[in-house]
């Protein structure tokens, strides 16, 4: 049997949490493994659990859903997290995009919606609910009418080029460190130039930007 995706829900009401859990362990390849009912608890059942998913609620008490998804992709950057709002605001979404959420539910999604970005976000892609991601496509095009997003490209190395498409595939640092024959901390070093350079802040920004440069196939 394939392995189920481990699930932590995160959100300071009760009664969400708990639709939450019934509704993601009726399915098959999902099991809810804990839920917590702050940002700080979910950092510290993120270390008990080590869950592959975390749906965040953004407004907690105590260590907010924004903050809480720096930490724990500072300490666990494998583990995806997918933030459940009722904000649609372009302020809370790129916000939460370059923290390194995986993708952006709102509240009033159908609960197909949420499942399904669950599964994505899983397997690395990234889920945009329809009206928020008409947002990124809009502030895309605005950077494209500029020109902003040809010239940054133009500016990397035929290395650099190389080793983004690799962290957008999913590949590790070390994973990349073997494939190209170079060291670990080159290929950071790497990392870090291009992200600077492209002004992106986490790799659901890189991803969605390597899908747009068409340099993904399979991604």
């Amino acid at each position: 049997m394939e392995k189920k995706i481990r699930v932590l829900v995160a959100d300071d009401h009760t009664i969400v949490r708990e639709g939450v859990r019934l509704l993601l362990e009726a399915q098959p390849d999902i099991e809810v493994v804990g839920e917590a009912a702050d940002g700080q608890e979910a950092l510290v059942l993120v270390r008990q659990l080590r869950p592959d998913l975390v749906v965040m609620d953004l407004q907690m008490p105590i260590l907010n859903g924004l903050e809480a998804t720096r930490a724990i992709k500072h300490e666990f950057p494998q583990t995806q997290i997918l933030a459940l709002t009722m904000y649609e605001s372009d302020e809370y979404f790129f916000q939460v995009l370059a923290a390194g959420a995986s993708g952006y539910v709102l509240k009033k999604a159908a609960s197909a919606d949420l499942i399904a970005a669950i599964r994505a976000a899983h397997q690395g892609d990234v889920f945009l609910y329809p009206s928020v991601a008409r947002r990124l496509v809009f502030d895309y095009l605005a950077r494209v009418k500029s020109g902003e997003e040809q010239s940054s490209y133009d500016g990397l190395t035929a290395r650099e080029r190389e080793v983004l498409k690799l962290i957008a595939e999913g590949y590790t640092n070390q994973a990349i460190a073997e494939k190209l024959v170079i060291s670990p901390s080159t290929v950071q070093t790497h990392r870090t130039r291009i992200m600077q350079r492209l002004n992106l802040h986490s790799r659901a920004e890189l991803i969605q930007y390597a899908r747009r440069k068409g340099l993904l196939d399979n991604v």
